[in-house]
């Protein structure tokens, strides 16, 4: 007996993921989910799943926990029907040939037969990059946060000294957004000089509420039931001191989680975010189409997120009718 081919196979389960699913199962495409089993270090369900509250997502005026959040998306999948298997994939093979499925492997499971199917939604994000120092995982969503857009705003934060990590374009962004909240605002990078653009550095470097700790990193954090100091060092002169802080925020990068597609021979840019046509979800691959932040490094949010995995799921599916796949 042949194998079964599925039609549509999503990766990831996040906003875009959960969207594309929803979007798929309700147009009989019977879809089916690899949700991730820890991958990338966080639960199914993705980032939001380590945030407490989820107040700008629309549709919610008085805010909603993150693990609640996915979990609706979740429960929403299902109940139009998509099958959801609790798996991480490890390794995806494009097609060989025109016609060919898509072949599809999980973790613990390479050496059985592969998932077959014909067109793949990739929707497995990013993960925020961390110092990794005593104290983060504790006070993790209990003052430090990758994400000041996502966070900033929280009651925790308003009226109170905050740091920023990093000297990009993006750690410069985020102080400038945290001077909106926060009493001040203390921008820790580990050189002498920020890496951001021009414009956006001396935007920074003028504005009252930033002071800028040069040459310093990020040695521990401590706290009682939320963040309250941190320990620097001076990565000149070695010295250290402790700044007292309500918030830090990293802003040292993502790392996107599309390592699993090496095989299919995607397009990918020089940080490995999945490249696809503008104004479209569509790939380097034929019947391969991405969402969410695996392929945006420039919004990162929840409801933008979830807008990809709409267009992820229409443009499948105009794909598989156009290739006679839906009869």
């Amino acid at each position: 007996m042949s194998q079964k081919i599925e039609k549509i196979v999503i990766i990831g389960s996040g906003p875009a993921g959960h969207t594309a699913a929803i979007y798929a199962a309700r147009a009989n495409l019977e879809p089916l989910m690899f949700e991730g089993m820890m991958a990338g270090g966080i639960a199914a369900g993705g980032q939001l799943t380590t945030t407490t509250e989820l107040e700008n997502f629309p549709g919610f005026p008085e805010g909603i926990a993150g693990l609640q959040f996915t979990d609706n998306l979740r429960q929403q999948s299902v109940r139009f029907g998509t099958r959801i298997e609790t798996k991480t994939v490890s390794k995806v093979e494009a097609p060989a040939a025109p016609g060919e499925p898509f072949k599809i492997w999980c973790e613990y499971e390479e050496e059985e037969a592969p998932v077959l199917s014909r067109c793949v939604i990739v929707a497995t994000g990013a993960t925020a990059r961390r110092m990794k120092v005593p104290g983060e995982d504790k006070y993790w969503q209990k003052g430090i946060s990758a994400c000041a857009v996502c966070d900033g705003g929280l009651p925790l934060f308003r009226n109170k000294p905050l740091a920023v990590i990093g000297g990009g374009d993006s750690a410069c962004e985020e102080a400038m957004y945290l001077t909106k909240y926060g009493s001040e605002v203390h921008l820790l990078h580990r050189r002498d000089a920020l890496r951001a653009s021009k414009v956006m550095a001396q935007r920074v470097l003028e504005h009252p509420k930033i002071k800028v700790h040069w040459n310093t990193t990020l040695v521990s954090c401590e706290g009682e039931k939320t963040l309250k100091k941190l320990n620097l060092k001076d990565t000149v002169t070695g010295e250290e001191s402790t700044l007292e802080v309500a918030g830090l925020f990293f802003a040292i990068g993502h790392q996107p989680n599309t390592g699993f597609l090496k095989e299919t021979g995607v397009k990918l840019d020089a940080e490995g975010y999945i490249v696809t046509e503008p104004g479209s979800s569509k790939t380097s691959v034929e019947g391969l189409f991405a969402a969410g932040d695996c392929q945006d490094k420039k919004y990162r949010q929840a409801v933008v997120a979830a807008g990809s995995g709409c267009m992820a799921s229409l443009d499948a599916e105009h794909w598989l009718g156009a290739h006679g796949f839906l009869a």
